[in-house]
């Protein structure tokens, strides 16, 4: 099925449109393979329209919203793909939320039914669900949550009296007919929304980004062109498919390709170098976190990969590093946000290089990238200095839901996003992102992007991984304070390491502190395997008992 011009700009398409024509091209290749589980194109097309009709049995209409609140599986993409058949909207849910996040979730989105699963990485998320709508005990809808009018339970346990199990509900959409099914996915327009993503951590609250099938599809064959993924390709992602990196980077992607894809539902460096290994994986993804972890474990073998390829949200020092110790030749750097479906900007397998480690990119046809001055607005000239991002075309949000106002801050008054990200554009257009502005630290009125002391550290032979954050200070206003992770049997110590920083960058950039630590896990990181900064400098403030008034030592 053509997805893309003669230009490279997306021809609108729907979701259902695109599973029929892969599920008929491939049919008995492999689509999905998780823990316990192989499905091929044509079983993942035929599960994906079971749940369809118990959906539609169980009132679920075009525009309606339902929640997903799974771990990877072939279940969460087989949802995805029947709301998407109906003209529905999947709210994908964060398998990581407190009882407050989820309440805020599904309330703000007005789910209408939920699929969730009972039990999920030690979590029970139907005592979860208890805590925020009580009457899933009774009969749903309840006072808490009066949209949600139905709950559908997936695992082993006892089903509350509020929700069905999932045979149950499965075994209510029996008499929809595949014509009926048909008929309401001939419905389905390529700007209908397909998945409103809520962002994570970077606001006071959650926002619904609405995605259009426009908007994903395009995003999905655009990176897929630029990887040159073929079909034949065997793509492992351990991104959670309930954010954008998972959903279009990595479900779509595959869709769009007919590539089996293989996940995992958490992130365990063992057990994700083992698939690689012995499910002969062609493309991985993931940011500096993951690939630093997988390099730095015991069992790392880049001899028994069959990796070629895939992409990367990382720094110069990790992408050389990819290449020369991974052993992977072709990682594109990537660049994007949920607002972006989410890829803003994204090198070419075929691009040199040095282009591609330093992060060098270009957008996708039809899309249009710009600098501008973060306190003035004012628009930063190609090789005249850095600026926030800003982006407009086919790829950008339709808007947060039920949010006007909000939306109408996220965009600048000529129509262009605000990424809230920092970047530089050379002379020949190419632009990379350098950090993210509500990161950045001011040190004696210096601008210090944490991304740049973190790839100095980096480029330490005895460093896997380091985190930067700003800290205050009394005299300079804010200082550097890193937090290295060392590589298994290598030494170094904080007075080695500052002095390796000395010698290489700027010295209001230098670790005014700095601690070796054993794991990042005890701060928390995102379901993304991201380290949270914000949990990070509280976490600084304390362990070097920083105030406001502390003395430059």
């Amino acid at each position: 099925m053509r997805l893309l011009d003669d230009g490279g700009v997306p021809v609108p398409v729907t979701l259902p449109q695109v599973l029929r024509a892969t599920a008929g091209e491939r049919a008995d290749r492999e689509a999905y393979v998780g823990p316990g589980e192989r499905l091929t194109w044509t079983a993942l097309r035929a599960q994906s329209r079971q749940v369809a009709a118990a959906l539609h049995k169980a009132g679920i209409r075009r525009g309606d919203h339902v929640g997903v609140m799974l771990g990877n599986s072939g279940l969460w993409i087989a949802a995805f793909f029947a709301c998407a058949s109906l003209g529905a909207v999947t709210v994908p849910v964060n398998t990581r939320f407190k009882a407050e996040e989820l309440q805020f979730c599904l309330k703000q989105a007005d789910v209408k039914l939920l699929l969730y699963a009972d039990r999920f990485l030690g979590i029970d998320f139907t005592d979860l669900l208890r805590q925020v709508e009580p009457a899933i005990d009774r009969r749903l809808p309840g006072d808490a949550l009066p949209r949600l009018v139905a709950a559908v339970m997936v695992g082993e346990g006892q089903a509350p009296g509020g929700a069905w199990t999932l045979a149950d509900f499965l075994a209510a959409g029996t008499d929809v007919s595949g014509e009926e099914l048909d008929r309401l996915a001939g419905e389905v327009t390529p700007d209908d929304v397909l998945l409103m993503q809520y962002t994570s951590g970077t606001t006071s609250f959650p926002k619904g980004v609405m995605l259009s099938h426009y908007n994903m599809l395009g995003d999905a064959a655009s990176v897929a062109r630029r990887m040159g993924v073929t079909a034949d390709d065997r793509y492992f992602s351990i991104r959670p498919f309930f954010h954008v990196a998972g959903s279009t980077l990595s479900v779509l992607v595959s869709l769009v390709t007919g590539c089996c894809l293989l996940s995992l539902p958490k992130f365990d460096v063992a057990q994700t170098l083992a698939v690689l290994e012995q499910e002969r994986c062609t493309l991985t993804s993931g940011n500096d976190t993951i690939f630093l972890m997988m390099m730095g474990h015991a069992d790392f073998d880049p001899g028994r990969l069959s990796l070629k390829g895939g992409w990367a949200a990382a720094g110069p020092e990790v992408m050389q590093k990819i290449r020369d110790v991974m052993r992977v030749p072709y990682v594109c750097n990537a660049y994007g946000q949920s607002e972006a479906s989410p890829n803003v900007l994204v090198s070419d397998r075929e691009d040199a290089f040095e282009l591609r480690r330093d992060g060098y990119m270009l957008p996708h046809p039809g899309v249009e990238v710009r600098l501008a001055d973060a306190e003035t607005g004012a628009i930063v000239p190609p090789g005249a200095g850095r600026g926030e991002i800003q982006v407009r075309g086919w790829n950008v949000m339709r808007g947060y839901y039920n949010l006007p106002e909000a939306s109408a801050r996220a965009f600048t008054p000529d129509g262009w996003l605000r990424t809230g990200d920092m970047g530089d554009q050379r002379a020949d257009g190419r632009m990379r992102m350098v950090g993210r502005l509500k990161d950045l630290f001011r040190v004696g009125g210096e601008n210090v992007a944490p991304a740049e002391v973190e790839e100095v550290l980096h480029g330490h032979p005895a460093v896997r991984m380091a985190q930067v954050v700003g800290v205050p200070d009394a005299r300079l206003g804010e200082v550097a304070g890193a937090f290295v992770l060392l590589k298994p049997g290598q030494q170094s110590s904080c007075e080695e390491l500052i002095a390796w920083c000395k010698a290489r960058c700027a010295n209001f950039k230098v670790p005014r502190y700095m601690a070796l630590v054993d794991t990042f896990e005890h701060i928390g990181m995102t379901g993304s395997s991201k380290v949270q900064k914000n949990k990070l400098r509280d976490y600084a403030v304390e362990l070097w008992k920083i105030e406001r008034d502390t003395v430059a030592k």
